[in-house]
C-alpha cells in the first residue's frame, strides 16, 4: 500500500491509545477517539479550546499539579524541539455531569514536538498512558498490591519531579554563570575603535545551551588592516565558555604576528590539540585590509562569511575551506584566498545557528542569508545586525548559540 491510499486521519482517528494535538499555543487542534472517551470530553467541549479551559488544575488542592507540569513539559518541547517524557501524572480532571466535582486520575504522558518546513514547532503530539484503573484497583490481594503500587508509584514521581526542579535550578544557575562568562570574554562594541562594526550573541533556547560561540575583532600589525573572526566550540556550559575563552584567546595573539589567516589557524589547530574540550571546534577568520581592499580569508569547517557587495550582490567566501581545529592527526598548512571588496561593501561573519534548521539542507538557509543581506544592504551594521536576526532566526529562539558579527567595510 503507497502513501497515497492510506487515509491518515482515520488512522489517527483509529489509535489505540490517548493522542491530542496542540498548537503551540496550547490550543487543542484535534484528539483521537480514544483520548475523547477516556477524557470524558466531546469533541465540541475539546477543538479550538485552550489546555486549561477544558482541564484546570483544581482550585480546592493545592497539591493538584499535573495539568501545570504537563504546561512545563510542553514548553519545553516548543523551546528546544525535542521530545518529553513526564513521570507519572496525577491529575484532577472536573466532571463534565457535576460541576465542582472532581475526579482523580493517573495519566503518563509524552509529548513530541511536529516540526513544519523552516523547523519550527508548529504542533505538539500529547501521547497519554491512562493507569488510573491499575493505580485505583480495589479489593483483594490483587487491590492491596495495587495500592502498595499506587503509594510507590505515586512517591516516584513526585521524587522525580522535585529532582527535575532541583536539576532545572541548577542549570539555571549555571547559565547564569556562563552567560556572565561570556560578556566578560567577548570584544564589547566599544572596543572595535573607529571601524563601523556591529555585534550580536543569542545563547540558544535551554538552560545549558551557551557559551559555545564567540567572535573577535583585532587590530593587526602593520598597515591599516583588522583581523575579524567567529568560532564555535562543541558542547555547551560553563566546560564550552572555558575552551572558548581559549581559543579566541589564541587566535587574537597567533592572528597579530601570523603573515596570512591560514598562519594563525594552524597555529591555533597546533594549540587546539592540547585543550580538553577543544576536539571538532570550528573558525573562520579574515584580514581585511583597507589599504589594498582587500580580504583575505581561511576556514576550519566553519560556515563561509558573506561579502555583501554595494550593488546587493552576496559573495560566500567559500574558496579556502578545511576540516575543523585538530580534526587531522598530522597538521598540514591550510588553505587561504583573497576577494577585493569596494568602499561601503560589508562583511557578514556569523556562527551555524545563523542558517541551520532541523531537516534542512544548509543551502537553504544560505540563500535566505543572502536574500536577507539584499534586502537591507544600505542598512548601517547595528541595523542590518538587527535585521539579520529578526529574520533568520526562529521567533521563539534557535536551539544552538549564535554569534555575529558586520563590519561595514
Amino acid at each position: 500500500m503507497t502513501d497515497a491510499r492510506i487515509d491518515y486521519a482515520a488512522v489517527f482517528r483509529a489509535l489505540p491509545g490517548m493522542v491530542a494535538l496542540l498548537t503551540p499555543q496550547l490550543v487543542y487542534a484535534d484528539a483521537n477517539e480514544e483520548f475523547l472517551r477516556m477524557s470524558g470530553r466531546t469533541r465540541e467541549q475539546l477543538i479550538n479550546r485552550h489546555l486549561f479551559d477544558v482541564f484546570p488544575d483544581n482550585p480546592n488542592d493545592p497539591t493538584s499539579t499535573g495539568m501545570r507540569n504537563l504546561e512545563a513539559s510542553l514548553r519545553r518541547v516548543l523551546a528546544t524541539g525535542e521530545r518529553d517524557a513526564m513521570a507519572l501524572q496525577r491529575y484532577d480532571v472536573e466532571s463534565i455531569e457535576r460541576p465542582g466535582q472532581w475526579e482523580e486520575r493517573f495519566w503518563s504522558p509524552i509529548n513530541a514536538p511536529v516540526h513544519g518546513p523552516d523547523g519550527e514547532v508548529v504542533l505538539l503530539v500529547h501521547r497519554v498512558e491512562e493507569v488510573t484503573e491499575l493505580i485505583r484497583a480495589r479489593g483483594g490481594p490483587t487491590g492491596g498490591r495495587a495500592r502498595v503500587l499506587e503509594a510507590e508509584l505515586y512517591t516516584r514521581a513526585r521524587e522525580l519531579q522535585e529532582l527535575n526542579e532541583r536539576l532545572r535550578q541548577a542549570h539555571a544557575r549555571e547559565r547564569e554563570v556562563a552567560l556572565a562568562l561570556q560578556k566578560a570574554m567577548l570584544p564589547a562594541p566599544q572596543q572595535m575603535g573607529h571601524h563601523r562594526a556591529a555585534v550580536r550573541y543569542r545563547p540558544a533556547v535551554g538552560a545549558l545551551n551557551v557559551c559555545g560561540d564567540w567572535y573577535d575583532l583585532v587590530d593587526l600589525v602593520g598597515g591599516n588592516r583588522i583581523g575579524v573572526a567567529v568560532g564555535d566550540v562543541v558542547g555547551h556550559g560553563l566546560e564550552a565558555a572555558g575552551v572558548m575563552g581559549q581559543l579566541r584567546s589564541a587566535l587574537t595573539a597567533a592572528s597579530r604576528v601570523a603573515v596570512g589567516p591560514a598562519q594563525a589557524l594552524d597555529v591555533l589547530g597546533r594549540f587546539a590539540h592540547v585543550v580538553d574540550g577543544a576536539e571538532s571546534a570550528t573558525a573562520v577568520t579574515t584580514f581585511i585590509d583597507f589599504d589594498d581592499h582587500t580580504i583575505t580569508y581561511s576556514s576550519a569547517g566553519h560556515p563561509p562569511p558573506a561579502l555583501v557587495h554595494t550593488d546587493g550582490r552576496v559573495e560566500f567566501l567559500d574558496q579556502a575551506t578545511d576540516p575543523p581545529l585538530d580534526a587531522r592527526p598530522d597538521p598540514v598548512p591550510r588553505p587561504q584566498a583573497c576577494t577585493a571588496f569596494t568602499d561601503g561593501a560589508a562583511v557578514v561573519l556569523y556562527t551555524d545557528g545563523l542558517i541551520e534548521r532541523r531537516g534542512e539542507d544548509i543551502g537553504t538557509g544560505l540563500d535566505r542569508l543572502a536574500t536577507c543581506l539584499t534586502r537591507h544592504k544600505h542598512a548601517d551594521p547595528e541595523a542590518l545586525a538587527d535585521a539579520v536576526l529578526q529574520e533568520m532566526l526562529p521567533p521563539g529562539g534557535a536551539t544552538d548559540d549564535t554569534a555575529l558579527i558586520i563590519v561595514r567595510l
